[in-house]
């Protein structure tokens, strides 16, 4: 059974920078430690059907992750979705971004993970990580923007 996490922070960004940011997938290391590397395998901009591969290591493994980009709305929302096959993936996933006063917007971060074959005796496991986490990784996301 799918589980969803979420985390939140305000950053002292204009909504516009904190979507570029967010939007080139690239950054992801800069507020993501599971992530080792990170490519753009797509050609043209960012946008629907962007698609980036990481290497990422989670539980001590490293493994492979393939998102797509399946919805980009500027400046307001973006989603993924995971379209590689590992034991638990980002079945979607998001960011949806508001003004939050002068200058600043507040970053929702969200996933759906999804256990497969034996990543369903994991998924649970692996779904309290993510969500006992999602308060410091939305505030890694705050520190990485604010400090770009």
């Amino acid at each position: 059974m799918a589980g969803k996490f979420e985390g939140s922070a305000v950053v002292d960004r204009p909504i516009q920078e904190v979507f570029a940011f967010l939007a080139d997938g690239q950054n992801d290391p800069k507020f993501s430690p599971r992530v080792i590397e990170i490519e753009k395998r797509t050609e043209g901009p960012i946008g629907v059907g962007t698609v980036y591969a990481s290497t990422v290591k989670d539980a001590g493994m490293k493994t492979t992750r393939e998102f797509e980009i399946t919805q980009f709305d500027q400046p307001t929302t973006i989603r993924w979705k995971e379209i590689s096959k590992n034991l638990v993936t980002a079945r979607e996933g998001g960011y949806d971004l508001e003004a939050a006063g002068e200058g600043s917007t507040r970053v929702t971060i969200h996933n759906v993970l999804e256990g497969h074959g034996f990543g369903k005796l994991i998924e649970g496991i692996a779904l309290r990580g993510a969500r006992k986490d999602a308060p410091g990784f939305a505030s890694r996301i705050k520190e990485a923007i604010e400090s770009s």
